[in-house]
């Protein structure tokens, strides 16, 4: 069964840092291109971060450029999302997941409180 458990959210006051990781079983992650996911309250679903298989290259939403850094460890089959100068539209509820399947699974929340 294939199954991404991310962690590492919480509360963090505006202009901090949470670095989440998502730890992948069921399959070996070194196959797949791999996207950081978030759904704010009342919003749809939005890609944050991709990597590449390799981890080669990498793409972000504007409004995270800059910020955030996405990253992986094929080895250990997991993938990482550093955020930095966290603001309040930033809460949401973060997911990982293969790119293209949007927001799966039970992610983990992350909270900026002003």
């Amino acid at each position: 069964q294939v199954q991404f458990v991310a962690s590492g959210g919480g509360l963090v006051q505006r202009g901090g840092s949470l670095r989440l990781s998502c730890a992948a079983s069921g399959l070996a992650l070194s196959q797949y291109t791999m996207t950081w996911y978030r759904r704010a309250p009342g919003k749809e679903c939005e890609a944050v971060a991709t990597i590449t298989s390799t981890g080669e290259n990498t793409d972000y939403q504007d409004s995270v450029k800059g910020r955030f850094t996405i990253s992986r460890d094929n080895v250990k089959n997991t993938v990482h999302l550093q955020m930095t100068s966290l603001n309040s539209e930033d809460t949401a509820r973060y997911y990982c997941e293969r790119t293209g399947w949007n927001c799966r699974g039970q992610g983990t929340q992350v909270t900026v409180s002003s």
